[in-house]
């Protein structure tokens, strides 16, 4: 396991804040991946994040197993599995670095698309838009995920015009995440990225993210979500540039 502080500083910070989106700070848990990739190559970093996510995706698919949607899941999964598998494929081919500059790349782009929708901006499709459109998405939202663990704008593009009621879609989205995140075990294997040092950075860390998940249920209701928000998303974009140059120079 890296023993670096600022190794150890940026893996505390990212799982708080993993675990706080959990809780109900939802979007936050995107800037998880590019915190930890300030102080170890983003692949190893989101090897090591990954187990965390599928043990708090147990707590969301059991409170909502029984309101999910299958025709959603019908559609986005397959993509989804696609997705993972291109991003598997891309990790392979290229250096750190240009997943790093990816990551970099996305961290920017999910972090201005949140900024203006949270300014009552968006772009919406019709909540009858085809299923091939929606299997896209979910080809977008399984690469992005692989790189970055951040594969919910495109899922909520396809998916929040539909309507849904409340419970339904928080049911359908834990779900569908809930798959992904083990598509991507058997990618995150072949890339040879759960070593043992890898693994007990995750063992060492599932602790504070659970306490973390459960500190932001009681949060969610005290901490005023725009200013958040947007703190979030202002801190994602800055440090989507920093990646970017780390990887560019």
């Amino acid at each position: 396991m890296p023993l670096d502080p600022f190794y150890i500083v940026c893996a505390v910070i990212a799982v708080v804040i993993s675990g706080l989106a959990k809780g109900g700070f939802s979007g936050a848990g995107s800037l998880a991946m590019p915190i930890m990739a300030l102080a170890i190559d983003p692949v190893s970093a989101a090897a090591i994040l990954l187990p965390i996510l599928i043990v708090q995706d147990v707590v969301g698919v059991w409170a909502f197993r029984r309101t999910w949607d299958g025709e959603v899941l019908a559609v986005m999964i397959p993509g989804m599995a696609v997705g993972v598998a291109l991003g598997y494929l891309f990790s392979a081919q290229v250096s750190a670095n240009a997943v790093l500059g990816v990551l970099g790349a996305i961290s920017i782009l999910f972090g201005l698309q949140r900024l203006w929708i949270e300014r009552g901006h968006a772009i919406t499709l019709p909540s009858n838009s085809p299923r091939w459109l929606g299997a896209l998405f979910g080809v977008a939202s399984g690469f992005t995920s692989h790189i970055a663990h951040a594969g919910s704008p495109p899922f909520q593009m396809w998916v929040l015009p539909r309507r849904l009621p409340r419970d339904t879609l928080i049911g359908t989205t834990a779900i569908a995440f809930a798959v992904m995140n083990w598509l991507k075990v058997p990618a995150y294997a072949a890339l040879g990225q759960f070593t043992p040092a890898n693994l007990l950075a995750t063992a060492v860390l599932i602790p504070l993210a659970l306490i973390s998940t459960m500190l932001g249920v009681k949060l969610v209701r005290r901490v005023d979500p725009e200013r958040f928000y947007v703190l979030i998303y202002l801190l994602m974009i800055l440090l989507g540039f920093k990646l970017l140059a780390d990887a560019l120079l």
